[in-house]
């Protein structure tokens, strides 16, 4: 595994600014900087007792490992993409999808309390396939994407009272991320095929809490009309059920992406990356124009490969979590590439599901696969500190 040089971290800060301005200056929202940006984070230290390697100031704790049994439930192999919610009681919940297959796949929940112990965990979709990342929603849900060819989109409840609901109309195809533009009502979505495309949700009618409903609407997939990156174009899907012809073959004009992965909303910009090129890229909602934001082709040793899923935090940081690659979390902020932890010894792993607390001074993640690159060997942290 690679260690990080701070002497690399300058060429890559230059370089990244650098990038900024060749992208149009369309980098992460400047308008809500604030002292929470993590644009000031220090190297990473040794790795702690629990094989993390963090900023001063920092701390982790192991929360939960595959197999280990919490309260009643057994805490899922393969964790993957997560979200928190927030609870009633001043405390939150995470929930964690289980990328399995053979309909052993699903999603397992830890609920905190107000001083962040865990009270209760329990699982909130069980039976499905692969189910890599997906995406929290305004009104309190979890969408959670199954990754297979006939992959579906399951609206989970956090805290469990209500039954998971397949949400056909968002496409069934090999799914991977979701992420909610509050502004316009839609819903983005990534797809992790190596042709894989950019689709839209636009729903036919709101519900009585004025969020859109997600059992009838418009599929769209993108179109970049200047290439690779530019203006975009959305059409409408014929068929969003890929009945006879899967959904990225239905328009001929789609732009392909290579392995769409983790899709964030912020501020009237959808970033979403693809492995395939070691992309982020961001799409900005209004003006409906595409820049790439970071490529690590263009970095002779890059900070960040690897990428996957992607959360971001009130100041309009983004953290990108690697597969493989170096085993961090990079953050993208103020034109910085930095890292904001790494794994010591999870080389066969991934990271997955980084997540906020709802007051944003907590950090959830898991290494999918932990020390020894079997899924049943999965752990899942969390991170304390000056966010």
């Amino acid at each position: 595994m690679n260690t990080f040089n701070p002497q690399r971290r300058k060429l890559l800060q230059y370089g990244f600014m650098a990038l900024g301005a060749f992208a149009g200056n369309v980098l992460l929202p400047s308008a809500v900087r604030s002292a929470a940006s993590l644009a000031v984070l220090g190297d990473l230290l040794p790795p702690d007792r629990n094989g993390v390697r963090l900023p001063a100031g920092f701390t982790s704790r192991i929360i939960a490992h595959s197999g280990q049994k919490i309260f009643d439930y057994r805490w899922h192999a393969a964790p993957d993409g997560g979200a928190t919610f927030a609870a009633p009681d001043g405390g939150w919940i995470y929930v964690s999808n289980s990328e399995l297959d053979n309909q052993a796949g699903g999603v397992g929940a830890l609920r905190f309390n107000a001083a962040g112990d865990v009270v209760d965990a329990y699982p909130i979709l069980q039976h499905t396939n692969r189910n890599c990342a997906g995406g929290h929603t305004p009104w309190q849900t979890w969408l959670s994407c199954e990754e297979i060819d006939k992959g579906r989109v399951w609206e989970c409840d956090p805290f469990g009272r209500q039954a998971a609901q397949v949400r056909s109309a968002l496409g069934v195809f090999r799914h991977e991320a979701v992420a909610v533009d509050t502004q316009n009502k839609q819903l983005y979505l990534t797809e992790d095929q190596p042709d894989g495309c950019l689709y839209r949700y636009t729903a036919h009618a709101l519900d009585a809490g004025g969020n859109p409903g997600l059992d009838e609407g418009m599929l769209e997939v993108a179109e970049v009309t200047d290439g690779r990156i530019g203006a975009v174009r959305w059409h409408t899907l014929p068929d969003p059920q890929a009945v006879s012809i899967p959904t990225r073959k239905q328009v001929a004009n789609s732009t392909r992406f290579d392995g769409g992965e983790g899709i964030w909303y912020h501020q009237g910009i959808v970033y979403f990356s693809t492995k395939g090129d070691d992309r982020v890229w961001a799409y900005d909602v209004q003006r409906q124009h595409l820049s790439i934001v970071y490529n690590a082709a263009l970095y002779p040793r890059p900070v960040l490969t690897g990428v996957d899923n992607i959360t971001g935090n009130a100041a309009g940081d983004l953290l990108i979590a690697e597969d493989k690659g170096d085993m961090q979390i990079i953050v993208l902020a103020a034109g910085k590439i930095l890292p904001l932890l790494q794994l010591a010894g999870h080389d066969r792993s991934e990271v997955t599901g980084p997540a906020f607390s709802p007051d944003g001074s907590r950090l959830y993640f898991s290494s999918q696969r932990g020390k020894t690159g079997r899924a049943e060997d999965g752990m899942t942290f969390e991170i304390s500190g000056p966010f």
